[in-house]
C-alpha cells in the first residue's frame, strides 16, 4: 500500500469513526460477531435506509465486511483497518502520557499546596 492510499484509509476510517450512530454499530459487531442490517437497526431510532447508508460508510472505509449468506448479506467487523488507526494513534502515545504525567505532577503539587 502506498503512503497515499494509506492516508486515504486513515481518512475514510476517522470520517466513518467520528459518527456516533457509526461506532455504536462498531461496538454491535464487535460484541455480538456477525448481524443482519435489521439486527444492526433494532437499537436505533431510525430508517432502515438510514442504517444502510451508515454501514455504507462504514463498508466503503474497509471497517465491516458484507457475506452472503441465501438472500441475507450479513455485516461483520474487520479489525484490520482499526488496527491501521491504533498503529497511527500509537506513534502520538509517548506524547500524551508525558503530558498527562506532567499534569498529575502539577495537580498533586496544587493538592499538596492546598492541604498546607
Amino acid at each position: 500500500m502506498t503512503p497515499m492510499e494509506h492516508s486515504d484509509q486513515l481518512d475514510a476510517a476517522f470520517a466513518a469513526l467520528a459518527n456516533p450512530t457509526r461506532r455504536a454499530i462498531l461496538a454491535q459487531l464487535a460484541d455480538n460477531g456477525e448481524a443482519s442490517v435489521n439486527t444492526l437497526a433494532a437499537p436505533f431510532d431510525m430508517s432502515l435506509p438510514a442504517i444502510s447508508k451508515h454501514i455504507r460508510v462504514l463498508e466503503n472505509a474497509g471497517l465491516i465486511k458484507r457475506g452472503r449468506n441465501a438472500q441475507f448479506r450479513p455485516c461483520s467487523l474487520d479489525t484490520e483497518p482499526l488496527q491501521k488507526v491504533t498503529d497511527w494513534t500509537d506513534q502520538y502515545r509517548h506524547i500524551w502520557e508525558a503530558r498527562f504525567d506532567k499534569m498529575d505532577s502539577i495537580l498533586k503539587t496544587m493538592k499538596e499546596t492546598e492541604n498546607e
